[in-house]
């Protein structure tokens, strides 16, 4: 079974009214894939549904589904495929699933029946033989699906293969694809508090554990170095990061570059971990250049993200994840900050998820993730990365937001989030600036807001304009 389907077709599965049209639609104008409804193909290539099952019975009607699946998994392009309710039921259905990501999207037998009974389905106007048909499919679905889901959120993340639910540290043994053997790479402090759990649930898969400084000086070449000598498992293996986003960093880059690259699966501990940057493949270690100048797009066997694990989070590094939280919320358009922490993750995770499923290198709509970063990174290296990287996201944000010319959004990111103006040279920090991975000829290409959930990518603006916002964010 596929771990994500960064390479693989999408298919849904799942029963009459689950949502498969609807959400299919939805996923595919996220993730920038073409959405192939087997139905409407159908239905476009001949007559309607309802007048193929009356003219020529239910089986000649599942050879024309076959027919249209087979067609679009053999296809070059990743597709988004809905698939009828009642294909599963043909063997070679089944088989064609083998080679894509089969998402099941599950729903209720007496849903279900609420939501198709008015409809002009052939299959949906007696509720005995409907709800008989619910249970004959449900083991159909499970067989073939890779991940299940309920909503639209459920369907990003499952592709992206990411797990997110609470208490799910304990059950890391099985959600760690593959059987071969496990090394947790853990933050020092983390290691203290959540490495037994860790250690007891990788079970005899664990051959190695890894402690490495917490912050940000763990991303640094000395620790890499220690690390790359310390493994010990085979092309077969897997490292486990347990900690913040920078032991996943760290971690994340070592095992793209061990062995020419291993599977690993980080387990972000921290709130900034857990809503962005334990996501997306992203792997890099800082250099007296800059931070993150050296790295590799590696994308995880698995994310397992335990909300619960952030029950023993400090005040300080929740204030710092909720900084990427304003920052999803302004690009999506949504106010994500005033949710729970628990619906926080789930969908800031969501979205970052499908984003870098539409764009896992960074080429192109990705780049919206870097809103206020640009500032933040520039800021980091002027304070030696002794500046939070929430703190910095903060103030990057306001320079950010001053230069979209919104100025009711300025006020509430300083409302929600209070950051404090740092005192680092500012001639420093415009250098770093210069240096950014998306500055081109030295001019930062910046990421601003039309509105929110309307962002603007590699915008750029006069260098005095730039300078001036910078020079906003510093103290003295």
């Amino acid at each position: 079974m596929a771990p994500h389907a960064l390479a693989h077709h999408v298919v849904l599965v799942g029963f009459m009214g689950a949502g498969k049209s609807t959400f299919g639609a939805q996923f595919a104008a996220q993730v920038g894939r073409r959405l192939v409804d087997i139905d409407r193909e159908i239905a476009r290539a001949g007559d309607s549904i309802a007048a193929i099952f009356e003219r020529d019975g239910e089986a000649a009607f599942r050879e024309f589904e076959a027919a249209e699946l087979r067609t679009a998994l053999a296809t070059g392009e990743r597709l988004v495929v809905a698939l009828g309710g009642g294909a599963v039921e043909t063997d070679e259905v089944r088989q064609l699933l083998t080679s894509a990501f089969v998402v099941w999207l599950e729903v209720d037998a007496a849903t279900a029946w609420e939501r198709v009974r008015h409809s002009n389905r052939p299959l949906a106007r007696d509720e005995t033989a409907f709800h008989a048909r619910w249970e004959r499919r449900q083991p159909l679905y499970a067989e073939v699906a890779d991940a299940i889901a309920v909503d639209l959120d459920g369907i990003a993340l499952a592709a992206a293969g990411v797990h997110v639910e609470s208490g799910s540290l304990e059950q890391l043994g099985w959600l760690i694809p593959g059987d071969g053997p496990v090394e947790l790479v853990a933050d020092v402090h983390v290691a203290g508090i959540h490495g037994v759990e860790a250690q007891l649930a990788l079970g005899d898969r664990l051959v190695a554990v890894h402690e490495v400084p917490a912050g940000e000086p763990a991303k640094a070449a000395a620790v890499l170095d220690r690390l790359w000598r310390g493994l010990k498992i085979g092309r077969d293996g897997t490292v486990v990061a347990l900690g913040g986003g920078t032991t996943t960093d760290l971690a994340g880059f070592a095992a793209a570059t061990y062995m020419r690259g291993v599977a690993w699966a980080p387990v972000p501990t921290t709130l900034v971990g857990q809503v962005d940057a334990a996501i997306g493949g992203k792997t890099a270690i800082d250099v007296p250049g800059g931070k993150n100048l050296v790295g590799a797009f590696h994308w995880p066997a698995r994310v397992v993200i335990d909300p619960a694990l952030l029950e023993t989070l400090p005040d300080a590094e929740r204030r710092n994840g909720l900084a990427e939280v304003v920052k999803t919320g302004l690009l999506v358009g949504e106010p994500l900050w005033e949710l729970s922490e628990p619906q926080q993750v789930r969908r800031c995770a969501a979205f970052k998820s499908a984003v870098c499923l539409a764009d896992p290198h960074d080429r192109g709509i990705r780049n919206q993730l870097n809103l206020g970063h640009t500032f933040a990174h520039a800021l980091e290296a002027a304070a030696g990365y002794e500046l939070p990287h929430g703190e910095a996201v903060a103030l990057g944000l306001l320079a950010a937001l001053q230069l979209s010319g919104l100025p009711d959004q300025v006020a509430l990111v300083q409302k929600v989030l209070q950051p404090t103006k740092p005192r680092v040279d500012r001639d420093l920090a415009w250098a770093a600036l210069g240096r950014d991975k998306k500055a081109t000829g030295g001019r930062p290409r910046l990421v601003l807001l039309e509105a929110p959930g309307r962002p603007l990518i590699g915008v750029e603006r006069p260098d005095a304009e730039v300078r001036a916002a910078l020079d906003l964010l510093i103290a003295g």
